[in-house]
């Protein structure tokens, strides 16, 4: 074989590398990008933005679902009673994210979380449930608006401890039925996120979600069931 001939071959052999690594890496970043949860991480604020769905979005909605109507406009109490009978209650609040506090209160009184789990627990960070499949990837029938900065929405509520958020995918507007309490300070998510309640009661039962232990997709060992949620009108 000629030193030309040689060199061409090495040309193709790089070249086929390329390629492959290109592809492999889009691939591997069409994985991460179709899970629904907010987001994932035990280690730096920035690391878990980066893996937030809360995956951090980069890019907005191509379509705004339609409002609902709002008929809650005052702060409202709801009580979550899980299967060990234990409770703590979140107050809802409108006047932060109407869409989403009335989203939330419609499902509740439907009955939709009852018999649902939390199905993703993080010590530091947050528990997120509210996934009919029990997977991150299920939802209720309809979307709501993201009301938060990045989507054009003022939202002031800051995810702090006991703080109640709206998951999403990277859609900025593919909210549905999934929320997330944080265990901790969360700021990092400030004007990504749509908080919308706060954990007024009993957050020390929301705590307790630790306990079960969790596999490598922070699903807990033992499933972590909500009995009932309830509206205290």
């Amino acid at each position: 074989m000629s030193k030309k001939d040689e060199k061409n071959k090495n040309i193709i052999l790089v070249a086929v590398i390329l390629v492959f690594t290109i592809a492999l890496v889009f691939i591997v970043r069409a994985i991460i990008n179709s899970h629904v949860a907010p987001p994932a991480s035990q280690t730096s604020q920035s690391e878990q933005a980066e893996t937030a769905q809360v995956d951090k979005p980069e890019a907005n909605s191509t379509s705004v679902p339609e409002p609902l109507p709002i008929t809650d406009t005052e702060r409202t109490n709801v009580k979550v009673t899980m299967d060990d009978r234990q409770s703590f209650t979140i107050c809802v609040y409108p006047d932060v994210a109407p869409q989403s506090a009335q989203n939330f209160l419609n499902l509740v009184r439907e009955g939709f979380y009852n018999g649902l789990t939390f199905h993703r627990v993080i010590a530091g960070f947050m528990a997120q449930g509210g996934d009919p499949e029990g997977t991150g990837m299920g939802g209720s029938d309809r979307r709501i608006v993201g009301e938060f900065s990045a989507n054009g929405y003022e939202n002031t509520l800051s995810h702090k401890r006991g703080v109640v958020s709206m998951a999403r995918s990277q859609d900025f507007n593919s909210a549905s039925s999934q929320f997330f309490i944080c265990y901790d300070d969360a700021s990092f998510l400030d004007g990504e996120y749509a908080a919308f309640g706060e954990v007024v009661e009993g957050m020390e039962v929301v705590d307790t979600f630790l306990s079960a232990g969790t596999d490598e997709n922070d699903k807990p060992l033992k499933d972590v069931v909500i009995s009932k949620m309830t509206v205290e009108e």
